[in-house]
């Protein structure tokens, strides 16, 4: 059984918008319904749980119901980080679920294939972080001026869903640690000493962060169908 952990708690307050961008509406849906609608489909995927903020519960609760989504067996209270989410998110796992997958709630453009991939090399290795190349020059910068432009070619975006064998999710939820997974979860397992692998994803399989990026999943969403 295989269990994917949908964190939608955050505040959007990079975002600028009195609504958090998981839930603003691109192609006639919230974004966090695009997500979790890739995961619906996905026969790999046997439980979802969706984990919002508090004032968003009742809300959140709706909207799945109206989407009829199946595979939602719980809506988790998120903390005020986003590893007290993960974690309350952990709390409603079934006990049958072996792998562990998270995904951001602002990454509208999962495919299933991503989702298969990671979930056989967590199988494999025990944990596995979805990535995509870094396209653009990187340049470090000391003091206001470029010091040298990095080799890109072995550096890599961590996109979403991150996917972890159970007894490996377990140790990272039980770790003093846990609490430094600021941005994702396999900083956290590597922190530990667990190998990660990593599985080339899609780079479409892009995070909302500015207002912009909208523009960008609205007309990937309507020419994708």
């Amino acid at each position: 059984m295989n269990a994917a952990i949908i964190v939608a708690a955050g505040t959007g307050s990079r975002f600028g918008s009195d609504v958090p961008k998981q839930f603003l509406e691109v192609a006639g849906r919230p974004i966090v319904v695009h997500a979790i609608s890739t995961f619906e489909r996905a026969t790999s995927i046997d439980s979802v749980i969706v984990v919002v903020s508090e004032d968003r519960v009742g809300y959140a609760t709706d909207l799945l119901s109206k989407n009829n989504f199946t595979k939602v067996t719980a809506v988790a209270v998120g903390g005020d980080t986003r590893a007290l989410s993960v974690r309350s998110g952990a709390g409603q796992l079934p006990e049958e679920a072996q792998i562990v997958l998270i995904h951001d709630g602002a990454r509208p453009l999962l495919n299933i294939g991503d989702i298969d991939a990671v979930i056989n090399a967590a199988k494999s290795k025990g944990a596995a972080c979805l990535v995509a190349p870094v396209t653009e020059t990187i340049k470090r910068v000391e003091n206001g001026i470029v010091d040298a432009t990095v080799d890109r070619s072995p550096l890599r975006r961590a996109l979403t869903p991150q996917a972890f064998r159970r007894d490996v999710f377990e140790a990272m939820m039980e770790s003093g640690d846990s609490g430094l997974a600021t941005t994702d979860e396999c900083m956290l397992a590597e922190r530990l000493g667990f190998e990660v692998a990593a599985v080339e994803g899609d780079s479409a399989n892009i995070k909302v962060t500015h207002p912009h990026d909208l523009l960008t999943v609205e007309a990937f969403l309507r020419s994708n169908g």
